[in-house]
């Protein structure tokens, strides 16, 4: 961690893009909130997929700040890319849950037939 803040901005073209110094633990942090990493002539280039739309672009820069904040790097978000409602820390994107089988009753009239 050093001592200059990770920014995350929305250039003029529309693109979420990260700048500053950070390591291989941040780089990770955003990773798990969708940032995707290209190699450039002058480093790495890190952003976000431009093409989902500014509401998923908000909340996935938000909760990637919330994740480096809460792993104690500074972070300058672009205050452009605030989510919409306050909604806590919880990842964004509808996570599937499995759920529990359960028996259910054989609807009427559906007999079991013994085969022969």
């Amino acid at each position: 961690m050093g001592n200059a803040p990770i920014r995350i901005t929305r250039d003029e073209l529309g693109v979420v893009e990260v700048d500053g110094s950070y390591d291989a633990f941040a780089a990770s942090i955003l990773a798990r909130a969708g940032f995707e990493t290209f190699p450039t002539l002058r480093g790495v280039w890190v952003r976000l997929p431009f093409d989902l739309g500014r509401a998923w672009e908000n909340e996935h820069a938000s909760w990637a700040a919330e994740m480096l904040t809460a792993a104690r790097y500074r972070v300058d978000l672009d205050p452009d890319l605030q989510p919409g409602p306050p909604g806590g820390s919880a990842p964004p994107a509808a996570r599937r849950t499995k759920t529990a089988m359960t028996a259910q009753p054989a609807p009427p009239g559906s007999a079991r037939r013994l085969r022969r």
